[in-house]
């Protein structure tokens, strides 16, 4: 069996030695048919066919080190195995070349600024310029960002750059010219202001003649109006409540006089606040100044607490410590009497604010109260019911006591009316508090937008869409949209002279010119997205008024 073996490797070397040393133009034309299969993966099924070319290459592999003279053995080794490899490889490596020629790699270094758009304005501001040092520079026409303004002229950086250098002659002296007009805008502004105080001054001296404008204020409808309401009524109830403790020393007509007292005060809270809110938008608050009634909301309601439950909870308990006998209550019940009326007067006027409010919106009335829609408005309803049922409350506990004749039912009636505010002040604390820290829509209006969205041909997909109320049923919607290249190509070339760009296609040649073309043609497509989300922007708002601000990001 061993001599067997031994002669089974002995005919193996020598037939790999004949395959060496034999010339390879016998069985070329043989490997280079079957090399023409590579590319469709048929090298695999040759290798596998004819086994002794397989043995023959395995064993060139081993003869190739030992066979090589006049080279070290780091060197590549030069057999023909080598040179067919080359062969092989030749067009892959020439289809390498010419693609990185396509893909040249640009260096653009950690702060590239040379193709950046700079306007008229920033340029002139920022480099010191004047408008004619901008008449020579090149000129380009960009979309605006604005829905309500037309295309403008934009620079390049570069340009603006290179001419304040001709202008100021080096970055030193353009430095020192920006500090010295920083030093006059300073001044500027301070002379702004001392002329503002001069002219406060004269206004107060001589009356201000300034003619009144003809735009109706918030507080004659609406939240405004109910607000006004409640301030004249909770006015004249404290009053009167207050004269009524003084003559009869009662606990619970105490309590009732504080807490008219702070409905008052709480409601012209949040008359400053409503005043607020109407305020336009600016560069500091970009948003608006709507949830300046949440915040005045927030505020009423801690100063109910503060105020109304703690003064009346404090008195209370101080009545049951030290009681006091409770003089004639007739005028009390009398001041009760009115005091329920008006209270229920304005309670009424809030409720139909709100009813109406909610049908306008497409809810509920409870709906509308518990998601704080209005606050200014839910604060005068909470606040008036509130009322109404603590003069009940204080009615009960001042009857109970002048038929048994002893004051603890009166302080406990204070303690309460100091429970019923508390109450009232944790709601109003707790639903502000969630309006301003951002809450989301209905899950149905933010399905509502996120269809219209993906009903649209040039959108594949909605991602991450957050649609926030930011006060005053007024929406700011986000949303990641995957556009269809496809759709927003077409878009594009409809526009566009298709002849015209296919001569301009036909005309290229080289690497360069392709390269400028597809630059071109690409930047105008990056616009016509840009159009696009812009279209989509001005649909969704005029399709849906609540939605104030939309941030459309692309995927």
């Amino acid at each position: 069996m061993l001599t067997k073996n031994h002669h089974k490797r002995k005919y193996f070397r020598a037939k790999v030695s004949l395959h060496h040393r034999s010339s390879l133009s016998q069985w070329s034309p043989m490997f280079k048919q079957s090399t023409q299969g590579w590319q469709s993966g048929g090298i695999h099924s040759w290798w596998l066919s004819h086994p002794d070319c397989r043995v023959a290459s395995l064993g060139l592999n081993k003869i190739q080190y030992y066979s090589t003279s006049g080279t070290s053995k780091d060197d590549p080794p030069k057999t023909a195995s080598g040179d067919i490899k080359g062969n092989v490889l030749g067009d892959t490596a020439k289809n390498t070349s010419s693609v990185r020629a396509v893909l040249k790699k640009r260096d653009y270094g950690a702060k590239y600024t040379q193709n950046n758009f700079i306007t008229a304005v920033r340029a002139m501001n920022e480099f010191c310029l004047k408008p004619s040092d901008l008449e020579q520079l090149r000129k380009i026409r960009r979309r605006s960002p604005h829905d309500d303004t037309e295309a403008f002229t934009v620079f390049l950086r570069s340009d603006v750059e290179a001419k304040a250098l001709d202008v100021w002659g080096s970055l030193e002296a353009l430095a020192r010219e920006r500090n010295l007009r920083k030093e006059v805008e300073r001044e500027y502004q301070e002379n702004i202001f001392r002329n503002q105080q001069l002219l406060k001054e004269y206004k107060d001296f001589w009356g201000n003649t300034k003619p009144r404008s003809g735009k109706r204020t918030p507080f004659l409808q609406g939240p405004g109006k109910v607000v006004m309401v409640a301030i004249c009524i909770n006015g004249l109830n404290f009053f009167f409540k207050l004269l009524a403790w003084v003559y009869t020393g009662s606990a619970s007509m105490f309590s009732e006089a504080i807490h008219s007292l702070a409905d008052t005060c709480n409601q012209a809270l949040l008359a400053l606040g409503i005043s607020q809110s109407v305020r336009n938008p600016d560069a500091v608050h970009p948003y608006g100044f709507s949830n300046m009634r949440y915040i005045a909301s927030l505020i009423s309601g801690v100063g109910i607490f503060m105020m109304g439950a703690g003064l009346s909870w404090y008195h209370g308990i101080m009545g049951l410590l030290h009681p006091e006998p409770i003089e004639s209550l007739l005028w009390a019940y009398c001041i009760l009497a009115g005091s329920l009326v008006s209270e229920g007067a304005t309670l009424l006027v809030a409720i139909n604010e709100i009813r109406r409010s909610a049908h306008q919106q497409g809810v509920t009335f409870f709906d509308y109260v518990l998601q704080s829609r209005d606050p200014s408005t839910n604060v005068v309803l909470l606040e008036d019911a509130a009322a109404v049922l603590g003069v009940i409350l204080a009615a009960g506990s001042m009857g109970l006591t002048s038929l048994t004749g002893n004051p603890t039912y009166d302080s406990l009636g204070s303690l309460g009316v100091g429970t019923l505010l508390g109450a009232v002040s944790a709601f109003l604390i707790y639903t502000n508090t969630e309006a301003l820290l951002g809450r989301s829509i209905q899950p149905e209006r933010v399905q509502k937008l996120t269809e219209f969205l993906e009903s649209d041909p040039a959108v594949r997909g909605i991602h991450d869409v957050k649609a926030t109320d930011i006060g005053l049923s007024k929406v700011r919607f986000k949303a990641e949209v995957d556009f269809d290249g496809r759709v927003v190509t077409r878009s594009y070339l409809e526009k566009q002279d298709i002849d015209q760009i296919l001569n301009d296609i036909q005309q290229v040649k080289t690497t360069e010119e392709l390269e400028i073309f597809m630059l071109k043609h690409g930047e105008n497509i990056i616009d016509t997205l840009g159009a696009e989300v812009d279209r989509l922007e001005k649909e969704l708002k005029q399709r849906n008024p609540e939605v104030r601000h939309v941030d459309l990001e692309i995927l």
